[in-house]
């Protein structure tokens, strides 16, 4: 795993920085009726204003600036035309940033109108699941902390965890070492160093773990369709503990 430089980290958060105004752009726009196409027409369009490239486009073959799913799908959704979200929906937008040859990943999940109490407090949960892992990042600290804690908090609040899919290094490449599961046991794996960023990302279930992919060879759902949700940031290790680059 690469160590970046304070130059490097601050390419990273510039990008990070436009993934998280990309990100509330899209609030205005997450709606029943809307098409997960005009969704990442608006995303590409507003990357591109600031000067960036949403890496996502073209990656491996993958036809769009954003992986957009709805409700049952867990990663990689590809946007269509005729796909409206529609009220009690939830849409996870997870989309990369490249500036200057660095890159960013964020995902989040949004409510679309009036949504399940006991999905909404899924959403809620993940994205608490998020920060839990996010807290344990520091200086001598090991991969399987930040794991643990995602899996703990997430099995204490009765949703389970996506083992095939997993969070990941990040820097002038969208996907570097380490692998970050969000699950496993303390003390255990790398030990984190400063100046290690790292794209921490629980993906949580509100049925069973298991996932299955679709005959698109991309987008990956719930084997037993029970709603999913995702949240990502990407992290830097400090000299402290971390610093979040994918915010204000």
């Amino acid at each position: 795993m690469t160590i970046k430089s304070e130059r490097e980290i601050k390419l990273m958060k510039e990008a990070g920085h436009i993934n998280y105004l990309a990100h509330k752009e899209m609030e205005k726009f997450i709606k029943p009726g809307v098409t997960t196409f005009e969704l990442d027409k608006k995303i590409h369009d507003f990357i591109v204003s600031h000067d960036a490239y949403p890496s996502c486009l073209g990656y491996e073959g993958f036809p769009a600036s954003a992986c957009i799913c709805i409700n049952d799908e867990v990663v990689h959704g590809i946007p269509s035309k005729t796909r409206k979200l529609k009220n009690g929906d939830i849409v996870k937008l997870d989309f990369t940033v490249r500036k200057a040859g660095y890159e960013s990943d964020m995902t989040r999940t949004y409510l679309v109108g009036e949504v399940d109490a006991r999905v909404k407090e899924m959403v809620v949960d993940t994205e608490k699941a998020l920060y839990e892992g996010i807290k344990q990042v520091r200086p001598g600290a090991r991969i399987g902390d930040v794991s643990y804690a995602i899996m703990s908090y997430a099995h204490s609040h009765g949703l389970s965890v996506v083992e095939e899919l997993v969070g990941h290094g990040i820097g002038t490449n969208m996907h570097e070492e380490p692998d970050v599961p969000n699950y496993g046991e303390k003390n255990t794996g790398l030990v984190l160093k400063e100046g290690m960023v790292l794209a921490i990302e629980p993906m949580l279930n509100l049925g069973k773990r298991n996932v299955v992919m679709l005959d698109n060879d991309w987008t990956v759902v719930t084997e037993d369709g029970s709603p999913s949700a995702h949240f990502e940031h990407t992290v830097a290790v400090t000299r402290d503990g971390y610093e979040i680059l994918t915010g204000e």
